[in-house]
């Protein structure tokens, strides 16, 4: 008898072992239900008092909160719509003065805003921070000081 004779019934062996244990793992994996809800998603700001102000001024959102580093390296503020309870999360890193890098920056946060949204973005033109509009889809980017991209929608009704 070779080795591989020998070795076969081995192999069949170890190989009904991997896949009951890989079919076992699928099953769990399907069979799970994962509870999340939104929290905050974050960006990084060259200058955080121009950002807040840009926010608040923009958007109407206020600081929640905010931690900073007891070596005073960064500083995370939570801005809030006092609405949803979802924060957007600033941070600012001391060793980090050059524009960030936002690649393609087809990422973007999406708000919509309440009362006449022809006066909102006749607000933000006069901002101007109006930077791509497609009025026949009915919406219009706004883009913050670090030149993150949100979106702007009306509320629904």
């Amino acid at each position: 008898m070779s080795m591989c004779q020998l070795a076969a019934p081995l192999c069949r062996m170890v190989n009904w072992h991997i896949g009951i244990l890989a079919h076992s793992f699928i099953i769990k994996f399907y069979i799970m239900e994962i509870k999340s809800r939104f929290d905050h998603f974050n960006i990084n700001v060259t200058n955080l008092e121009r950002s807040i102000t840009f926010y608040e001024k923009a958007l109407g959102l206020k600081e929640h909160h905010r931690k900073e580093a007891s070596d005073g390296s960064f500083i995370l503020v939570y801005l809030t719509d006092n609405e949803t309870g979802f924060l957007l999360e600033l941070t600012w890193l001391k060793d980090h003065s050059e524009p960030y890098e936002l690649g393609e920056n087809e990422s973007h946060l999406c708000f919509r805003v309440a009362g006449n949204y022809d006066a909102v973005r006749q607000y933000h033109k006069e901002m101007n921070c109006v930077c791509f509009e497609n009025t026949a889809m009915g919406l219009y980017f706004i883009n913050d000081p670090d030149d993150y991209w949100i979106e702007i929608l009306p509320q629904k009704q």
